[in-house]
């Protein structure tokens, strides 16, 4: 069958009712997206000098008159480079993805990673935060993998194996660098030896005549990665002496859970205890000067991590203090890889220790 033309009586008919209809409400404005041409003709630049001052080139040299005005335009228009333009255009993304720990981070590693996060912003990275809690091995992996980083700084608890590694590396992750006690095979490694936190605490306590030593395990799941190894420390260095005797003690992080061990204290016959950090150090401490054991006298008592509020303490709490890198050095050696993916995988060893004597030992 042929077009039928529309007859002009409808068209009339069409009109008509457009005409005496009321009014709709009004719609919503179209806001329109301002785009890097409007910024560059609000400031006067050349669009190619917008991206090289939003993205933060460094190989091309712009005055810094000229970078407060792109910016200031940029602000006016509210305009933020396109991130996946930007991909596109760079053949890769420019996101490192760090995925959360399955355990509460303390004020030392928050600061580290704050640090680090900063860092990499500066070197033009955007840093995104994955929730992957109850997710593990391959399946964990391909759920980073999904968001096609160009970088994945992850857990070294055992999370990532080799094949998810593999896994990255395909979907186009050209660094994939493990931070914790555990290497995996294919990624660069950051290591952090938990072991030599707990060796320390003990050599300290056993340096000041203590010979029946309690370690705090804690009992939240997430924790063992770093617990189980400052364990093994601590019965590595009471094995030089054969009058030691190590105990571990399940410590849950709320009141009830210390008072309890508190309430059966004497009977553990313990003259020292390692607590698993300061946070859970502090936490018993009270519990023991409410159950009317002494610190020191009864029992020293040491914690890690050597936080400011430790320091507040009546008495004054013991500990290990540590030192780790700096955020800026992890973010650089980010950076090295992902600019020189062939390399073989590197492994730094980064956690140094040293042992605070205060008025609780």
């Amino acid at each position: 069958m042929g077009h039928i033309p529309e007859q002009p009586a409808h068209r009339d008919a069409e009109r008509a009712r457009r005409r005496d209809s009321p009014p709709g409400p009004p719609g919503p404005a179209r806001v329109s997206t301002p785009t890097s041409a409007d910024v560059a003709r609000l400031a006067g630049v050349s669009r190619a000098t917008v991206s090289y001052v939003l993205n933060n080139a460094g190989s091309v040299r712009i005055s810094e008159p000229t970078r407060r005005r792109v910016r200031a335009a940029a602000d006016e228009l509210g305009y933020v480079p396109h991130a996946a333009a930007r991909s596109l255009r760079a053949g890769h993304s420019r996101m490192v993805l760090m995925p959360a720990p399955a355990m509460p981070v303390g004020g030392l590693y928050s600061h580290l990673f704050s640090e680090l996060q900063w860092a990499l912003r500066r070197l033009d990275y955007t840093v995104v935060q994955f929730g992957s809690l109850g997710m593990s091995g391959d399946d964990a992996a391909r759920a980073w993998a999904e968001l096609r980083p160009v970088a994945v700084l992850a857990p070294g608890d055992g999370t990532l194996t080799p094949r998810g590694v593999h896994v990255l590396a395909r979907s186009g992750a050209k660094a994939v660098v493990t931070l914790g006690p555990q290497r995996v095979e294919g990624a660069h490694a950051l290591l952090m030896d938990q072991r030599a936190v707990g060796r320390c605490a003990a050599e300290h306590l056993l340096g000041r005549g203590s010979t029946r030593i309690g370690v705090v395990v804690p009992s939240e799941p997430g924790y063992r990665t770093f617990s189980a190894p400052r364990l093994a420390g601590v019965r590595a260095a009471a094995e030089a002496r054969p009058d030691a005797r190590v105990v571990p003690l399940d410590l849950g992080y709320d009141e009830q859970s210390a008072v309890e061990l508190a309430g059966r204290w004497r009977e553990l016959g313990l003259d020292a205890v390692f607590a698993y950090n300061d946070e859970y150090a502090m936490l018993l401490l009270r519990a023991l000067q409410d159950a009317g054991v002494d610190v020191p006298g009864d029992t020293a008592l040491m914690g890690a991590d050597d936080l400011l509020l430790g320091r507040l303490l009546r008495p004054r709490l013991s500990t290990v203090r540590m030192e780790l890198p700096s955020g800026q050095r992890l973010a650089e050696l980010v950076d090295r890889v992902v600019r020189d993916p062939a390399g073989a995988p590197e492994v730094h060893r980064l956690l140094g220790v040293e042992a605070v004597r205060r008025e609780s030992t």
